[in-house]
């Protein structure tokens, strides 16, 4: 079974590098998004103050490095060239599914050593949600908390993904109460999809449950729908009406806002740039997750991560900088242009 699930991850990260795995005319939203230019913004663009927090650990960069990788063996590379990178730019980082770790007891980077290369840093874990049915919901969600010693646990919500994927997990019975029960054990617990949004009845239901993180993962960036579809000749044309589906990133972000107002929101899914992660912030997020748009930097090494979110840094505070913003609360009142809505 491990051998299979590792299988099928290793295909996870070539399928997305290689293929064409967006949606085919939903877009993230942010497109329609439009701050009011300020020409006089009376301050220092050195004095725009871009940090903020998140498990009780401070951030320079509002940033997540989102899940991305778990199972196969190179992911211990990748995750090596992460946890470097986060611990210099002071942005989160949530490892990818701990499944195969937590069955094999340890290993593809996924243990304590990956703590200590980002000692500082908000380290998150991942299960999914179908794992943690059958009564030992706060045992499994122990267990990868502590095998990274991370800070929250992600737990990933991917439906659509599962009834896609041939042998994929389809009883979803449950699901809520077992998450549920990892919130009420006093577990830092936080919740994902994986790229096709969360609605705000989902969002409710969450907190309802005791889920104080919210990572709306919304739909716009990779479609793993059709990743599973790439990777199996039997999946694909089960894939196929499936190109546009999901609550795109922006509206969901605005909804979760609206639904969870003292929630910790994230945004991500398809989010390419600064000034797309500066109108996710005006729209509710507190943070915004990176993924698809860094794997071929994650691969190449920390130097490319790096690279990539000093720039996407800089396209945000210039966007603080252009809408008079002197940090991330000022962002989050700028004026927007008239319509310009989610």
């Amino acid at each position: 079974m491990s051998s299979e699930i590792a299988r099928r991850k290793a295909d996870h990260i070539d399928v997305v590098l290689s293929g064409d795995v967006g949606f085919d005319t939903l877009t993230t939203g942010f497109e329609r998004i439009r701050f009011v230019h300020d020409a006089l913004p009376e301050l220092s663009l050195d004095e725009v103050d871009l940090s903020s927090s998140l498990f009780g650990r401070p951030l320079r960069l509002p940033f997540l490095i989102s899940s991305m990788t778990g199972g196969p063996v190179r992911a211990a590379a990748i995750n090596d060239n992460l946890a470097r990178a986060a611990e210099h730019l002071g942005v989160a980082l949530a490892v990818g599914s701990q499944r195969i770790a937590l069955e094999d007891r340890g290993g593809s980077g996924l243990g304590t050593s990956l703590r200590a290369l980002c000692p500082s840093v908000p380290l998150i874990g991942n299960i999914g949600a179908a794992q943690l049915r059958g009564g030992q919901a706060a045992e499994a969600a122990r267990r990868a908390v502590g095998m990274i010693e991370a800070d929250g646990l992600f737990v990933h919500l991917n439906p659509l993904q599962e009834a896609v994927q041939s042998g994929g997990d389809t009883d979803w019975r449950g699901v809520l109460s077992a998450i549920e029960t990892v919130a009420k054990a006093g577990l830092p617990v936080a919740v994902k999809e994986v790229g096709f949004g969360l609605s705000a009845d989902v969002v409710r239901r969450l907190t309802d449950a005791g889920v104080g993180v919210i990572d709306v993962a919304g739909a716009g960036g990779t479609n793993w729908a059709r990743v599973e579809g790439a990777r199996a000749e039997g999946a694909a044309a089960l894939a196929r009406a499936f190109t546009d589906w999901g609550v795109p990133t922006a509206q969901a972000v605005a909804a979760a806002r609206r639904m969870a107002p003292d929630a910790v929101v994230i945004a991500s899914g398809g989010i390419r740039d600064g000034v797309e992660a500066a109108k996710a912030i005006r729209l509710g997020a507190d943070i915004a997750g990176f993924a698809g748009a860094i794997l071929r930097a994650a691969i190449d090494g920390p130097d490319a991560v790096i690279a990539h979110f000093e720039t996407v840094a800089a396209q945000l505070r210039a966007a603080c900088f252009c809408t008079g913003s002197r940090d991330l609360a000022g962002l989050r009142r700028a004026p927007l242009q008239e319509g310009s809505a989610p």
